[in-house]
């Protein structure tokens, strides 16, 4: 059983590396259409109009 931990374990790293580099390649994606500015003024308009900080 002892030599099967290490080969799951890096399975799971390597899952968990895969899933943050498309996370990255995603948001890196995003960013390069202009969708920053979009996200940026939908939390600006939900700050001011739902909770009332404005």
């Amino acid at each position: 059983m002892t030599t099967m931990q290490p080969l799951k374990y890096k399975k799971r790293t390597l899952l968990q590396c895969t899933v943050l580099l498309i996370s990255a390649l995603m948001i890196a994606h995003g960013v390069s259409r202009g969708e920053l500015e979009t996200v940026w003024n939908k939390a600006v308009n939900i700050c001011l109009e739902c909770i009332g900080l404005g």
